[in-house]
């Protein structure tokens, strides 16, 4: 009796409690050569920005590229899945599992058709609002409570041109805006893993 109870012990997984000074920032894109510069993946462009700006590289790893920052105590670890939008889901859900990170400690980072170019919403949790990105992650996750950081790129196109207008790249107005919403969104970043998620709405939504 006792070695069956020994066993039984052994035998369980341990459950390590999640790491709440751990965050995963996610910016949602596709890969290839072709969309860099696109309205769609502006969250690969803004986590370049903010990998730039703070030294640091992406390594490729199991379903996207990765890279490791550290302040004042906490890591973020950027992810770029590399599943194509459509697949999102895959690499967060891997990425969160491996690292233990709760969902109230991502951030997914996306672009927005219903708002104007470069306006800031950040939201505790919504709908996909018909975002392929957004409802895989739904679907994997099983749940529509996560934070997001919504990009605005407004809807300028002619019907039945949406998909060509976000697989399209910046005009000339938009590229000269860019830098500084780029910066501004580096500073989102920041403060949603040193001053959380509340205050970070509070002093940057509609900015």
């Amino acid at each position: 009796m006792i070695n069956w109870i020994s066993t039984l012990f052994q035998n369980q997984k341990t459950v390590t409690a999640p790491d709440m000074k751990k965050f995963l920032i996610v910016g949602l894109g596709n890969i290839g050569a072709e969309y860099v510069n696109t309205r769609h993946n502006i969250g690969f462009k803004i986590l370049d920005h903010f990998a730039k700006k703070e030294s640091i590289s992406f390594q490729t790893a199991k379903l996207g590229d990765v890279a490791e920052f550290k302040i004042k105590g906490r890591t973020l670890l950027l992810l770029k899945p590399n599943t194509y939008m459509n697949l999102s889901g895959k690499a967060v859900k891997y990425w969160m599992e491996k690292e233990n990170i709760e969902k109230e400690n991502i951030l997914v980072i996306t672009d927005d058709l219903n708002l104007s170019f470069g306006t800031i919403r950040i939201k505790t949790k919504g709908s996909d609002g018909g975002h392929n990105g957004l409802k895989s992650i739904q679907s994997l996750l099983n749940t529509t409570e996560y934070p997001r950081f919504r990009f605005g790129i407004s809807d300028q196109f002619k019907k039945g041109q949406q998909v060509n207008y976000v697989l399209g790249e910046w005009d000339d107005d938009e590229k000269t805006k860019l830098p500084e919403r780029l910066e501004k969104s580096a500073e989102i970043i920041q403060s949603f893993a040193l001053a959380g998620l509340n205050k970070t709405m509070n002093e940057f939504n509609g900015k």
